[in-house]
């Protein structure tokens, strides 16, 4: 059996499919996707789900409306995740979110 599953990550200035990266090895494909911006993230998970994910895994870095963006794009069947940060780390993700943006 094959397991297709994607990670989407936000990186301003990527392309979502040159810059992708594919781990392929005993039995599961894993593709790290790159998001230059979050409004594109429902219609690349649309994509690789087309592709055959059956996964759509989101950084912590995608807010939780963009999560239901991209949850509503695409079919049932697929799983969507959306990691999220220890109550602990809130301030460092927040710094790091802050320094990305600011290039």
């Amino acid at each position: 059996m094959s397991v297709t599953w994607a990670y989407l990550f936000l990186h301003g200035g990527t392309d979502s499919v040159a810059d992708r990266t594919v781990i392929d090895r005993e039995g599961q494909r894993t593709m790290l996707v790159p998001v230059a911006d979050p409004a594109l993230a429902p219609g690349i998970a649309a994509d690789l789900v087309r592709e055959g994910a059956t996964l759509v895994e989101l950084c912590g870095g995608f807010s939780l409306e963009a999560a239901a963006s991209v949850r509503a794009a695409v079919p049932a069947e697929a799983a969507v995740g959306h990691m999220v940060f220890t109550s602990d780390s809130v301030r460092a993700a927040t710094a790091f979110g802050d320094a990305a943006r600011a290039g």
